[in-house]
């Protein structure tokens, strides 16, 4: 019966596809300013599968073409894509000369994204994501206007994380094990090099990779691939970091084969547009080729871009009405100079063997990867001591009017008073606190690193046969193996000569049987190791024909994650030893048609169905202290289904898409204190356990994300464009996942359910317009300004309080629930907050010449023209968990532990002043 049903679907097929004459169409690309040709020029014909690269000398020929009206396109990184009509006749040969492609000023934009998201906002704990450098590649009005308009506000496409994008290098997957995210730091500041990308957008077919729902983007790093010469660029900006130097150096293919690429770059600041947030990076890269012949080449690639930043944090309302949205906690003044308590710090570099082999029908890419080195974020730790954060609750006016027995209006100013007078964390007094007479050089204030030492291997192959002029099969297998090193380590005892290594509370230990006391360099606290295996392997078979395109995927991948501990927490009986394996076992296909309705008229429908393993991050439900894995732990099941019309005509281009996806059984680890825990409903042994530190593990948890993306661009002229944008989506949580709590106190308890259904997800914007306007002047200047709206945008909810938790009175032994606590007064409580709408006014313009031989190129941006205030994000705090407390706290209109805010950047500008030899 399956064999009769699969006859009759291709006999279909074959019906549809009308016989006809085939025809040439050929031509040359060269660079505009040099006249030079141009090697690896994408060429497709619009509305066909047609498409290749440009040879060494520039040159194309289709011999395959279809009669009818067509439009070539012609696109390479660094350049203005060329839309061409043409009008193929039956039989004939088209020659379509030398086509000059211009430089594109406008790529230093990408340098933004980069910025975007190298912001380390989940430092947190929050999961803030922004997926704009993913799309960096693209030459899609609706992506690019993503990216470089609303990415500034941490807008997601579709509302998806960017876990759900793959993220390649030469085929090798960059996304990380403990979160599925690119860690985009590894090749900042290397922007020279990393332009030559591939973007596959959502679940359309990647050459490459199954990929995510949010597409897969390949980074091409071969050397002979860059343009030949010299590039020399100083960039000036007043975002996260001040100044910017680079330089690029590339022989391009040369007689003896070999081919070479060489960059380097330094990016610094004393602080960014936030206080505090010191900037310091260096970038290095270099690739060899060699070709062997001409089917065979390979290539070695290297890069290392340690850098060092100060991070910001989210703030109440309460505290940016005190000292303003560029505030920033994490620093204070010592002997004069600013230092941040919270830097980033990451030294990971990548080393990479690749074989190219290629050919007319076949080619096969093969790669071996090698990754090593170290993530850092410092903090201050005190033990059995005043709180050093500078916006703890007790700080703030808001913990007096609090109070229970009333407002205390004059201890409230007095603490307004004295926090604006001292806002920053103090240096001096930790020193002092550490140098206290009694203290026999015990440091009770330490800085300390949560280091993660990642060591990583990576085999990856990927074939592409071209059976014929209608099939193509792409086939791929990828292997990784991770060796993780977790753990705390001391790097400053703040005036102090040793640390004893105890939990203050309880006066248990933190390794049972090891050394208490601590010097700078030991670890302490956790130490712990990660061993990860990945598996996965995908086949593609890809059809083309005059009027229908469709293509076929599946994958298989196998997961497994085991803990190692190597410290013996006396508060926990399996923090040491090997944890039970995880293993995961997933699958997926997905598939697509395009019905051309003619040349410049295309339908479009792609749908998918796969299974992810769940994250390291959420796969154990406390992994600095014991083996402890999330309760009802699974894979997530995610189904998703786009459908598009697009239109590319000579002087209009547009697309307009819907989307529809749902996930299922996905999972969230967060950490936080709580108070006004009432446990013995769900643990009788629990009943005097009210408050604590607490790991929360959220299971089973459903989303839906429902939308639309309309994207139009219109040459009104040969010199003005105008374009719009429309996004407009509904991501929503649609059941009450389950949610257990565990510390050192608290063995693993259901609170039952939460009631999140209907909420709202954090996920940035999720409406977002604009409109915009370009000039381009003949004279090789341009100027374009934007004018974008975002709207819909929500912050993150707790789940504790939405469990029945929320309702139980801890002070009750019977554990009967508080009488005021009505569903009607809960439901006004817990009502989500969203986002005040915001304009943004965005300015950017460049200009290029040429000069006794050398192009010059001048790019600068204005963000935020008009200094809007906005914000981009937030989160409910967790402190207050039942009905009582929250009630009390939020009874005079300041909370004290009101939801926490992400702002962004006032009005910032970007400068790049580039010349190229």
């Amino acid at each position: 019966m399956r064999k009769s049903i699969l006859f009759c679907f291709f006999a279909m097929l074959s019906l549809m596809v009308s016989a006809q004459s085939l025809s040439t169409v050929q031509g040359k690309v060269v660079d505009n300013q040099t006249k030079n040709a141009l090697p690896g020029v994408m060429v497709k014909i619009d509305g066909t599968a047609l498409e290749m690269t440009t040879n060494a000398s520039g040159d194309f020929n289709f011999t395959n073409v279809p009669t009818g009206n067509f439009i070539v396109v012609v696109s390479r990184t660094g350049y203005l894509t060329q839309n061409l009509p043409i009008v193929v006749a039956e039989g004939a040969t088209l020659d379509l000369d030398v086509i000059a492609l211009e430089n594109d000023v406008a790529q230093e934009q990408a340098d933004n994204l980069i910025t975007l998201t190298e912001n380390d906002l989940s430092d947190d704990g929050t999961g803030a994501d922004v997926t704009s450098g993913l799309l960096q590649a693209t030459r899609d009005i609706f992506l690019s206007r993503a990216a470089f308009d609303f990415g500034q506000a941490f807008f997601r496409v579709r509302g998806y994380d960017s876990q759900q994008g793959v993220v390649m290098i030469n085929g090798v997957p960059m996304n990380k094990f403990f979160n599925g995210r690119p860690q985009w730091n590894n090749w900042g500041g290397l922007n020279d090099v990393t332009r030559n990308q591939e973007l596959s957008n959502g679940l359309t077919a990647s050459d490459y990779s199954f990929g995510g729902i949010l597409g897969t983007t390949n980074i091409d790093t071969r050397a002979a691939n860059y343009r030949p010469g010299i590039r020399v660029s100083g960039s000036y900006s007043n975002r996260t970091y001040g100044g910017r130097a680079m330089a690029t150096y590339s022989t391009g293919q040369m007689r003896n084969g070999l081919a070479f690429t060489v960059s380097a770059s330094r990016r610094w600041a004393e602080e960014g547009f936030i206080d505090g947030t010191v900037y310091d990076a260096y970038s290095m890269f270099a690739s060899l080729d060699y070709k062997i012949n001409e089917n065979h080449t390979i290539n070695a690639t290297a890069m290392y871009s340690p850098n060092r930043r100060g991070s910001s944090t989210a703030i109440t309302e309460e505290v940016f009405n005190l000292v303003g949205r560029e505030y920033n906690p994490n620093w204070g003044f010592q002997n004069g100079e600013k230092r941040n308590s919270r830097v980033r710090e990451i030294e990971e570099p990548i080393f990479m063997l690749n074989h190219f082999y290629e050919s007319d029908d076949l080619s096969l890419k093969t790669s071996v990867a090698y990754q090593t080195g170290k993530v850092g974020r410092s903090r201050v730790f005190n033990q059995n001591a005043q709180n050093p954060n500078p916006i703890y609750y007790r700080y703030l006016p808001s913990f007096y009017l609090n109070q229970e027995d009333g407002p205390d209006l004059i201890n409230a100013e007095l603490a307004r008073q004295q926090f604006i007078a001292n806002p920053q964390m103090d240096w001096n007094f930790f020193y002092q606190s550490n140098l206290r007479e009694d203290g026999n050089g015990q440091s009770v204030y330490v800085l300390y690193d949560d280091r993660n030492d990642d060591t990583q291997l990576t085999f990856n192959s990927v074939l592409g046969y071209q059976a014929n002029d209608n099939i193509k099969f792409n086939a791929g297998l990828n292997f990784r193996n991770l060796k993780s090193e977790n753990f705390a380590q001391l790097n400053d005892l703040l005036g102090g000569t040793f640390y004893r290594d105890f939990d203050a509370f309880s006066n248990t230990s933190n390794n049972l049987g090891g050394n208490e006391i601590k010097m700078v360099g030991d670890r302490f606290l956790y130490n712990y190791e990660i061993d990860a295996n990945n598996f996965d392997m995908f086949s593609q078979l890809q059809f083309s024909y005059n009027k229908l395109d469709f293509f076929v995927g599946a994958t298989y991948s196998y997961t497994g994650y085991q803990r190692n501990g190597l410290f013996r927490n006396e508060q926990f009986e399996n923090s040491f030893g090997k944890s039970d394996k995880l293993t995961f076992n997933n699958a997926g296909v997905k598939g697509g048609l395009t019905y051309k309705i003619s040349g410049r008229h295309v339908l479009t429908a792609n749908a998918a169905y796969l299974t992810k393993a769940p994250t390291l991050r959420s796969a154990f439900a406390n992994a600095r202290v014991n083996n402890d894995i999330v309760p009802e732990l699974t894979s997530e099941k995610i189904s998703s289904f786009d459908a598009s019309y697009i239109v590319r005509t000579p002087k209009v281009k547009a697309r307009l898409s819907g989307f529809y996806t749902q996930f299922k059984d996905a999972s969230e680890v967060s950490f936080f204190f709580t108070d006004g825990l009432a446990l013995a409903g769900f643990n009788e042994d629990l009943t005097d356990v009210t408050q604590d530190f607490v790991s929360e593990s959220v299971v089973g948890i459903d989303k839906l994300h429902v939308g639309g993306e309309l994207g139009v661009e219109v040459q009104v002229t040969p010199t003005i464009k105008v374009s719009g944008v429309a996004a407009v989506g509904q991501y929503t949580y649609t059941n009450n996942p389950n949610v257990y709590i565990a510390s050192d106190e608290i063995p693993t308890v259901g609170l039952g359910s939460a009631k999140l259904k209907d909420y709202r997800i954090s996920s940035g914007p999720q409406r977002a317009f604009s409109l915009g306007i370009e000039y381009r002047d003949p004279k090789f200047w341009w100027i374009g300004v934007t004018g974008n709206y975002l709207s819909n945008n929500y912050t993150d909810v707790s789940a504790i309080v939405r469990t029945d938790n929320f309702f139980l009175n801890p002070d009750d032994p019977d554990g009967f629930p508080f009488p005021e606590a009505t569903e009607e007064a809960a439901r006004e409580l817990l009502k989500q907050d969203e986002l005040d709408n915001f304009y943004l006014v965005n300015i950017v313009g460049g200009k290029s010449w040429r000069y006794k031989g050398a192009y010059i190129s001048l790019f600068a941006s204005i963000n935020n023209v008009l200094d809007e205030t906005f914000r981009t994000g937030g989160f409910e705090q967790s402190r207050a968990a039942n009905f009582r407390e929250l009630s009390q706290d939020q009874a005079n209109g300041t909370p004290s532990f009101a939801p926490r805010y992400f702002y962004g950047f006032g009005r910032t500008y970007f400068v790049n002043l580039a010349v190229s030899f």
